[in-house]
């Protein structure tokens, strides 16, 4: 059946592993020239000498692209069941692949079914690097590190929140003690606040900084807190990936109770 083999080609799985996996590796090279294309694109000098091939190739990857997401579309019943072909259908476009693979690929249609200010399209084209995110479906360890975000996302979130009590409290401080001494360094709150990500993220800006002993300490403090901060989120999902990698390894290589070889 076409359609069961078209299934086959485009979702990960067991059946058909070859060409399913000719078929990611196919589909991830395209991305990532893609995205090379997108990068030339950006240097003049390039952009003049070639703009025809470069756009004839974006032309190239939208047709494949949008190939792709009619032959998802088509089999959306099976990856995504539901009461009709129709809510099924919805559910595929409504899902987070679903929408990257269409934002991947709209703004090349969309001018042709709506007219337009050209200049709108500019901002359209900044949709085109989406189409890197559509390599975590065919990639086994970014799906691994979406899956550990998903799980840890309660500790990520307290962990981001606290950030932000940090940030606001640093920002509400440093512009009552620094704001009077530099009006121009720190002039609202929001600036403030921009410097105390600067401070905290440990970049900093070496033309904006306290010159006030209180604001020195103020600080000093925000940089430290920052090394653990920063080192939270991180340690957060590496540990769960780690622990992931583990679970996978232990149910792929079981070992003989009695000799202790692993079982193929």
């Amino acid at each position: 059946m076409i359609k069961t083999k078209i299934f086959r080609l485009v979702e990960k799985g067991s059946h058909g592993q070859r060409m399913n996996r000719l078929f990611d590796y196919f589909i991830m090279s395209l991305i990532f020239l893609s995205m090379i294309s997108i990068v030339l694109e950006s240097i003049q000098t390039v952009n003049v000498r070639y703009s025809k091939v470069l756009r004839d190739f974006n032309l190239v990857t939208i047709i494949i692209f949008s190939i792709e997401y009619l032959m998802r579309l088509y089999v959306s019943d099976i990856t995504h069941p539901s009461a009709n072909r129709v809510k099924s259908a919805l559910r595929f476009i409504f899902s987070t692949y679903g929408l990257i693979d269409l934002l991947a690929i709209l703004p090349f249609f969309l001018p042709m079914l709506i007219k337009m200010d050209l200049r709108f399209l500019r901002v359209l084209r900044l949709t085109r690097i989406l189409r890197v995110l559509k390599v975590n479906r065919y990639n086994d360890s970014l799906n691994l590190i979406w899956t550990v975000i998903k799980e840890k996302k309660s500790e990520l979130a307290v962990t981001g929140f606290v950030t932000i009590l940090i940030l606001l409290l640093a920002s509400f401080i440093m512009y009552n003690v620094e704001g009077e001494k530099q009006p121009d360094k720190f002039p609202d709150i929001l600036a403030t606040f921009w410097w105390a990500i600067a401070t905290l993220t440990t970049v900093g800006y070496g033309d904006v900084y306290p010159i006030s002993g209180v604001g020195k300490i103020i600080s000093g403090l925000i940089a430290v807190l920052g090394i653990g901060i920063v080192a939270l989120p991180t340690g957060l999902i590496s540990a769960g990936f780690m622990n992931k990698v583990e679970n996978r390894r232990g149910t792929t290589n079981k070992s003989c109770p009695h000799c202790g070889k692993e079982i193929e």
